[in-house]
């Protein structure tokens, strides 16, 4: 009788984060910055049709890098859950928290039970009504949340990223400045990167309704 075979399980705990960490590697980068009228979200992103950054809910935003169908398909599980809580309940009931512990415990169900894990990482972005209300939770492929203060970076060369964003000068910070320092922490000082690359979406602090506007072209040439 042949013994299976058999590997512990902290390689195989190993194998798939680094499997996974490759995959969102080759991605390009997105981040998320706090600026005093809401939050800016921007991205590498030269396509005009699959989209990295996307409305949740009236106050809510996500984000995703690494593979497109992947978290894409945890975009729409955000938005289903987000409207039928907003249904049964009230829409003040629609908790970016939650929705990020949601998104947490499927990640990492996924890499704990599953063959592949999920090859993603994801922001879910909250605008409060006031600025110490502001919500930034990063979830990782393996299901660890990170509650992000004042800015964030996924995907690509992230840590780099984070320390350009982290020599921001954060006082007073209104949306142009915000774009320009998240256009130059994405960018790099060895490249540029032009309107037509960029995906850029704002949450603004307003009292009530839908927060969430993507910016033009025409708006983003204005504040660069």
């Amino acid at each position: 009788m042949n013994m299976p075979f058999y590997v512990a399980p902290e390689q195989v705990m190993k194998d798939r984060a680094d499997y996974a960490q490759k995959g969102i590697a080759r991605g390009r980068s997105l981040v998320a910055v706090e600026f005093s009228g809401g939050i800016l979200l921007a991205a590498e992103n030269p396509s005009r049709n699959l989209r990295k950054i996307s409305e949740i809910y009236d106050r809510i935003a996500f984000g995703g890098v690494g593979k497109y169908n992947e978290y894409d398909q945890l975009r729409i599980a955000g938005i289903r859950h987000a409207d039928m809580k907003g249904y049964t309940y009230s829409r003040d009931d629609v908790d970016s928290q939650a929705l990020a512990n949601q998104y947490a415990q499927m990640l990492g169900q996924i890499f704990t039970h599953e063959m592949k894990p999920l090859e993603v990482e994801i922001l879910v972005v909250a605008v409060g009504h006031r600025e110490r209300g502001n919500r930034l939770f990063h979830i990782r492929y393996d299901g660890s949340v990170t509650d992000e203060q004042g800015f964030a970076a996924l995907g690509g060369d992230a840590e780099a990223i984070r320390e350009r964003l982290a020599a921001l000068d954060r006082t007073s910070l209104d949306l142009p400045a915000a774009l320009r320092g998240a256009v130059a922490a994405l960018s790099g000082p060895d490249r540029s990167l032009s309107t037509d690359e960029l995906e850029l979406a704002v949450l603004d602090r307003l009292d009530e309704g839908r927060c969430f506007r993507r910016l033009s072209s025409e708006d983003v040439e204005g504040m660069l």
